[in-house]
């Protein structure tokens, strides 16, 4: 039985303006300038630079007078003009304009440098676009990891080309003949084998190598030495010799290219220096460019304003240059607001962490998590989160991603409380120095943490170990 009835509901929505607010938090200091250029790009409303006035402004003591043809209230886009026309915009330049930047290098990329290779290979047309699609579908890692099957299918439905499995195989045979060795094979087996079938065949420990990666690869992956020794019949030094030349092999021929190439440059957010033991720290001088609402519109909005006519267009116009007008404030509006929320956090971290910015000792970095920035400056945690995870702080010690001074707490067992980034630092100063051939296990390590005075647990020392990317012991055993 169908029925209605009234509902009264309370909750919480986030508006346009705020979604749009915290996405901008968000933004590095790049970001932010492709944003502002994007924004004056598509509202003219909103101007950047010093402007002097074009006309006397004086006229728009009148503001108060409003369109007989609409509602809108005019006086709140015309009440600047009595207001000095250095408010009227954000600065944040200060005297010098300094471009804090990293700067990268430049190339081609790594499917350019494949693809000028192609012309080497003596295909005929067709082939040669099957060997072109080939190479854009390679990561950069120098991998092809589609199958035949689904590349047939590709090539069939954007390209227009029907090819069967003999001739992929074909052409990805011949894909992979070019430099770097290794590259377009289908998994790291093939891609060291690849690398070992090109080198000179003088030695008997490359003829090893190469049984080793076609025929034992499980093993070697495992580590297996003994298993190993026994299945090629062979002595330690043999088969040390062919470890070694295992591993000088590149798991990743196209990595090394890829990242050379890779757009790396890194703009500060904030600068921090040292001055006779005093911390001062300042957003980038690029964080916040001048920007200010466009006297023009105002003029605009008060002559049609001042107008008799009721014509549907001078209404519709009103509506655009008032949207416009309002966009534009409060995009200045949210600057203003991300620049505030940006120093207070800022400030909370140096603040907390002040023995580290002063001495540049990670042992000095107190253990600190987001919560606490968040109380301390009394917002949410997620605002906090933003601004950590996309900011970036020059320091006299080097330029850091915020989010790394983030971390756990542990007691010692003087009761003191040492950050995670110390224990993960001595962890990581355990294995370095450890007998490679035999190497220490977590519960090992979990001992000899504790009698430096840090009680990590062994699940604790697993998880630190995961964390810096370091294998289990049997994983880093060496012959």
């Amino acid at each position: 039985m169908l029925k209605q009835q009234l509902q009264i509901k309370l909750s919480q929505k986030l508006s346009p303006q705020q979604i749009q607010l915290m996405k901008m938090i968000q933004l590095s200091t790049l970001e932010l300038e492709q944003k502002i250029e994007a924004e004056i790009g598509e509202n003219p409303a909103l101007e950047t630079g010093k402007q002097e006035l074009s006309k006397d402004l004086a006229e728009l003591d009148n503001r108060n007078q409003s369109s007989e043809t609409s509602e809108i209230d005019i006086d709140q886009y015309v009440s600047d003009a009595e207001t000095p026309s250095y408010k009227l915009y954000t600065n944040n330049y200060g005297n010098k304009r300094e471009d804090n930047t990293i700067p990268f290098s430049g190339g081609i990329s790594f499917h350019q440098f494949l693809s000028q290779q192609i012309g080497n290979l003596i295909l005929p047309e067709e082939e040669i676009q099957i060997a072109e699609f080939i190479i854009g579908s390679i990561d950069d890692s120098g991998y092809l990891r589609r199958s035949n099957e689904e590349l047939i299918d590709d090539l069939a439905f954007t390209q227009n080309i029907i090819a069967d499995n003999k001739l992929i195989e074909k052409i990805v045979i011949s894909v992979q003949s070019l430099e770097p060795t290794g590259v377009g094979a289908r998994s790291l087996r093939e891609c060291l084998l690849l690398q070992l079938l090109k080198k000179k065949k003088d030695r008997p420990e490359l003829e090893t190598a190469i049984e080793i990666i076609k025929v034992y690869f499980d093993l070697f992956s495992l580590k297996h030495y003994k298993k190993l020794q026994e299945k090629l019949s062979i002595n330690k030094e043999h088969l040390k010799k062919a470890l070694d030349i295992i591993s000088k092999l590149n798991p990743k021929p196209g990595g090394a290219l890829a990242s050379i190439n890779q757009n790396t440059q890194i703009v500060p957010d904030f600068i921090l220096t040292v001055d006779e033991g005093e911390l001062n720290v300042s957003l980038n001088q690029r964080n916040a460019p001048e920007l200010r609402v466009s006297n023009e519109y105002k003029e605009m909005l008060l002559g049609y304003s001042k107008s008799n006519s009721k014509l549907n267009s001078e209404e519709e116009a009103i509506q655009f240059i008032k949207q416009k007008l309002d966009s534009a404030q409060w995009f200045i509006d949210a600057i203003k607001q991300r620049h505030q929320t940006l120093s207070l956090t800022i400030n909370a971290i140096i603040e907390i962490q002040k023995e580290y910015f002063i001495t540049g000792d990670e042992k000095k970095l107190r253990p600190m998590i987001l919560k606490d920035i968040a109380d301390k400056i009394n917002m949410d945690i997620s605002t906090i989160s933003r601004v950590a995870n996309s900011k970036y702080i020059e320091t006299p010690y080097g330029t850091k991603l915020l989010k790394t001074f983030f971390s756990e707490g542990l007691k010692k067992e003087d009761g003191e409380d040492v950050s995670s980034i110390e224990i993960k630092n001595i962890l990581e100063q355990l294995i370095s120095e450890e007998n490679k051939k035999k190497p220490l296990t977590d519960n090992i390590l979990s001992k000899k943490m504790k009698e430096k005075g840090y009680i990590v647990a062994r699940r604790t020392v697993a998880k630190y170990r995961e964390q810096l990317e370091i294998p289990v012991a049997r994983l880093r055993k060496e012959l």
